[in-house]
């Protein structure tokens, strides 16, 4: 791939990047190379992004208790952003990380909610990212709650859900009224077909732009000293940025 083409990859790094801006101290969960490299991009982008912790790191994770001490950090306020996907995904960011059908008569079963309700009450920039897009996850209701989106008023609550990306588009969440509003769709797909994939209602301008794509000069830091600090916990995810 030449140096000014981008892949689908690229287009969600960059536009993750994005939503950091202004984060000082990021976390991200295992299992998460993609939101991992967009929070070494916002750093090289200076977007505000300082302090970076990468579960399953030895370089990149200066915990000394293990996993416990994300969430001591997170109630002491010292976690301004993380990102959570979901088995399922509903029109008032709840997410589902525990299975399908209904509880406790699930079909399929998946590891479980790991604090995730916890972490979404407290970590004030919640994204939301699932690179699948389609009515099977984004539903109208999840089976079962493991974080839920919103919270009644009087609940203590500064964390929250403040957007959703997708292989698709990206939606932006509004707390106050408990729904997504389609911000952008990304280039080759149209307003028509995210209406088609997504199972809950969301709010729509009347004029809805593509996301912005990476420029040369994004793609050069993904593709360099992004790469470079991502291959030591996700070697081979790291070696496919190489080969575009």
């Amino acid at each position: 791939m030449s140096a000014d083409t981008f892949s689908t990859t690229d287009l969600l790094i960059a536009t993750l990047a994005r939503r950091l801006a202004g984060s000082r101290r990021v976390a991200v969960g295992a299992a998460s190379p993609i939101p991992g490299c967009a929070a070494f991009l916002a750093r090289e982008l200076g977007l505000g992004v300082e302090h970076i912790t990468v579960l399953g790191s030895r370089r990149h994770n200066d915990f000394s208790d293990g996993g416990r001490e994300l969430f001591d950090r997170a109630a002491q306020g010292r976690i301004d952003a993380f990102f959570f996907g979901g088995v399922q995904i509903d029109g008032a960011a709840n997410i589902n990380l525990v299975g399908i059908g209904g509880y406790p008569e699930t079909k399929v079963r998946f590891p479980g909610s790991f604090g995730s309700s916890y972490l979404y009450y407290l970590i004030p920039k919640i994204i939301l990212f699932r690179m699948e897009h389609t009515p099977q996850i984004l539903v109208d209701k999840v089976d079962f709650v493991s974080a839920p989106g919103t919270s009644p008023l009087g609940t203590y609550r500064p964390g929250g859900p403040t957007a959703l990306v997708t292989g698709r588009c990206v939606f932006g969440f509004d707390r106050a009224a408990g729904r997504f509003s389609l911000e952008s769709v990304h280039p080759g797909h149209d307003v028509d077909e995210i209406r088609n994939e997504t199972g809950f209602a969301y709010d729509e301008p009347d004029a809805v732009p593509a996301t912005e794509v990476p420029s040369a000069s994004i793609l050069a830091a993904i593709r360099g000293p992004v790469r470079d600090l991502i291959a030591e916990t996700y070697p081979a995810f790291a070696a496919g940025l190489v080969s575009y």
